[in-house]
This record gives structure tokens, C-alpha cells and sequence, in this order.
């Protein structure tokens, strides 16, 4: 394709309100705005997010076109995250796409969320190389825990799940637990890297096929936390870099045992890895200690793409926009999987 062709992400599954503009599969901008109001909470407040989304979607897309300085009216199509996500903030994105998109007359293109955190591999990036297909992909993030067989840009297959927590959430849930607040995945990773991960034992639950379960955990690190602070009020403060060190241990561990399983079955060691937890230090080192050491071809993306963006929406929407792959205004948003 010769001619330049624009897309407009819009991202609002959750409580971050992004807007992107990609050119011919390179990034142009990509702005997040994020919601704070809900860390006093301890959680995402979906009646919050959505609001916030209605205050932020405006003035988030009106900077992403102004810093890749074009005219809204050069953009070629608009793509936007249909689902799965909260449905109260799908819909302010998706409300505001279908609008936009009738008022300058340029195609729709629906997004799954998960297909992007995949996908976001393929923008245009001088100082990093492209997943060949077929590959597992491995999405690991608050809301979604999955492993998935990926043959090509749209045909895409869950062969393992999260049979309850995804692992980001129990991050966050056992994060508040210890007294850091919301959301404590970044701040896990901080106080584990001055901690000793072999300090506490925490189980590895059995769970069948490619599937994973974080709950086991979340109560074990729950009952271990009280047991200690009843004998000692201070313990987890005496104790906390340790304590933080061996559940992020913990953690990564269920999701790599997993995942060298789906390398093995189906004799593939190309593995692509995306969502807000592919930022944790410790699980990028053990995939790059399995490139070194075992030959693995593992794809991580640059920082600015693990958490929830539209410059992944915007290349899904780039590369539907090239197979003709358009939507329809009546399509909804959904909430999950089908």
C-alpha cells in the first residue's frame, strides 16, 4: 500500500482513556491519560471510569492529532477497542468512534483488546524484529490471563486460561493486603529487587492443561500475612522487600511453568508476550535468560506498549484496514470473551 493511510486508535476498556495516530504502521502519537481517583478505592470503580472516560476521550484524541500534527480530516479510518472490557467505558469509546467516524465519513474498525496486546508486536519499530508466525502468545495483564496460538493477524485460538484471578489482579490484590495501595504491581516489582525470593514458600497450585489459577496464592500470602502480624504487629514492614520478592516469585513462576508447557506441545519456542505485567523486571529476566540459554525467540514489548494504549488499537485497526476489514455502526461493545 503506497498511498498514506492514518488510523485513529481509541482505547477505554478499562480506567486509562488513550488515543494514538498511526501512519502506514508507525506511530505518530500515543496518548494515555490516566485515572487516579481510583487508587483511593483500592480498585477500579467501572461508574468512575466511565465518567472519566466522558471528561478525557475529547481532549486525549484532540492532543494525539495535534502532536502527529495532522488535520482530522487526513485520518483514513478510525479504530476503536470493542471489547472485552468494562461495558460503561467501551461505550463512551465506541459511542465516540461510531460519531466521529459518520462525521467525517472514514470506515469504523472494531478491536479486540486482546488481539492488540498480541498485534502491538507488529508496529513499525527500527530497533526491534517481528514475530514470525506461528507463535504462543502469552497475555498477561489486571484483567486477562491467557495463552494463545496465534497462525496469523486474525486467526488466533485460547488454548490456556486464568481459572479465576488474572495475574495481575492478584498482584494487586495481595499488594493491598501487604499495605501498598492500589494499583502495587510496579511497586512489587520495586521492593522485590531488594528482596530475597527464596525467603518465604508460597504454593504452586496444579491446575489442567495450559490453564493457571492465582487465587491459591492470594489466600495463602492472606492467611501467611495474619498468622505472622497476630505473633508480630511489625512484621510486615520488618519484612516487606522478602515478603514482596517471594510472591512476585511465586507468581511468575505459575505463569513460566505454563507457558514452557505450551512451548513443548506445540513445538514452538517463539513466544510473544504482551499486557501491563510483561513490564515486570523479574519475568522479562527469565524470558531473556530462556532466549540465552535455551534458544527461545521471545518477543517483549517496549514498555510504553504493556499497559492498556491505542497505539495497538491503531495498528490492529491499520492492518483490518488493509485486508478490508471494516465494521459496522451497529456493532456493540462486549464485556467478555466469547
Amino acid at each position: 500500500m503506497n498511498k498514506k493511510v492514518l488510523i485513529l486508535g481509541i482505547e477505554s476498556s478499562c480506567d486509562e482513556t488513550a488515543a494514538a495516530i498511526l501512519e502506514n504502521g508507525k506511530i505518530k502519537s500515543n496518548i494515555i491519560a490516566n485515572q487516579s481517583i481510583h487508587e483511593k478505592y483500592g480498585g477500579v470503580v467501572p461508574e468512575l471510569a466511565s465518567r472519566k472516560h466522558q471528561q478525557n476521550i475529547i481532549p486525549t484524541i484532540h492532543q494525539a492529532i495535534r502532536e502527529a500534527n495532522i488535520h482530522k480530516n487526513e485520518i483514513s479510518a478510525i479504530a476503536y477497542t470493542q471489547g472485552p472490557g468494562l461495558l460503561g467505558s467501551l461505550l463512551v469509546g465506541s459511542s465516540f468512534a461510531k460519531s466521529l467516524s459518520l462525521t467525517l465519513d472514514i470506515p469504523l474498525i472494531d478491536v479486540n483488546h486482546i488481539h492488540a496486546h498480541i498485534l502491538v508486536h507488529f508496529i513499525e519499530n527500527n530497533q526491534l524484529s517481528k514475530p514470525i508466525f506461528p507463535f504462543i502468545g502469552v497475555v498477561l495483564s489486571g484483567g486477562h490471563t491467557q495463552i494463545i496460538w496465534v497462525e496469523s493477524y486474525f486467526e488466533m485460538k485460547i488454548i490456556g486460561t486464568t481459572l479465576d484471578d488474572a495475574i495481575g489482579e492478584a498482584f494487586d490484590k495481595i499488594g493491598k493486603k501487604i499495605g501498598l495501595g492500589y494499583p502495587a504491581g510496579v511497586k512489587i516489582d520495586k521492593l522485590a529487587k531488594k528482596g530475597n525470593a527464596t525467603r518465604f514458600s508460597f504454593p504452586i497450585p496444579k491446575t489442567p492443561d495450559l490453564n493457571v489459577s492465582y487465587s491459591g496464592i492470594k489466600t495463602a500470602v492472606i492467611n501467611f500475612l495474619h498468622k505472622n502480624t497476630q505473633q508480630n504487629s511489625n512484621f510486615i514492614n520488618e519484612n516487606i522487600n522478602d515478603i514482596c520478592a517471594s510472591v512476585q516469585d511465586t507468581l511468575i513462576k505459575i505463569s513460566m511453568k505454563k507457558i514452557e508447557k505450551a512451548v513443548l506441545e506445540k513445538n514452538n519456542n517463539r513466544v510473544v508476550i504482551g499486557g501491563g505485567v510483561s513490564a515486570n523486571s523479574k519475568l522479562r529476566e527469565i524470558l531473556l535468560e530462556k532466549e540465552k540459554k535455551e534458544g527461545w525467540n521471545v518477543y517483549i514489548p517496549p514498555i510504553e506498549y504493556t499497559t492498556d494504549n491505542a497505539a495497538m488499537i491503531a495498528m490492529v485497526g491499520y492492518l483490518k484496514y488493509k485486508e478490508n476489514k471494516k465494521s459496522s455502526i451497529t456493532h456493540s461493545p462486549y464485556s467478555r470473551m466469547s
